[in-house]
């Protein structure tokens, strides 16, 4: 049994992977809060998260070579930016192994108070944090130092 590299099934003809199995991970940019305990959680240490050289925001970095397939980054995301997809194809030709990874850009975004840049905090987040009261939208907008000052002043 093995991969058709070209056309990407299997050769035993099973083209739909059994429920539950955990495969290949896919990063949802835009939930991600960059708060790293995917990185620290990572059994294969596949994992990495670090500042783009520009400055302008985070690389997520996720090697498939490298992954354990064990789940724990998916489990205990808070904002649940990363998933376990059922695709189990990971076989690669060995010059596409440094190739062979997920990729997510993490943009920082000015606060709204001070102007210092900043990961973009979900709403999801802040739900969890605050509550789903009406004007936790404006939080998501203000850095860490400025938000408690900011929901002081409102309650």
């Amino acid at each position: 049994m093995g991969t058709d590299m070209k056309e990407g099934k299997t050769i035993s003809g099973r083209d739909k992977p059994l429920r539950g199995l955990r495969g290949k991970i896919q990063f949802n940019q835009q939930l991600c809060v960059a708060c790293r305990t995917c990185e620290h959680v990572c059994a294969g240490n596949a994992i990495r998260i670090v500042e783009a050289r520009n400055g302008s925001g985070l690389n997520f970095i996720l090697w498939h070579n490298t992954c354990a397939f064990c789940g724990l980054c998916e489990h205990y995301c808070p904002t649940k930016a990363i998933h376990l997809t059922e695709d189990y194809h990971t076989t690669h030709l060995q010059e596409d192994k440094y190739n062979f990874l997920e990729r997510g850009f993490i943009q920082y975004v000015p606060c709204a108070c001070c102007g210092k840049p900043m990961v973009p905090v979900s709403r999801e987040l802040l739900a969890l944090a605050y509550g789903d009261a009406e004007d936790v939208a404006h939080l998501a907008r203000l850095c860490e130092k400025c938000r408690p000052g900011s929901t002081l002043r409102k309650g």
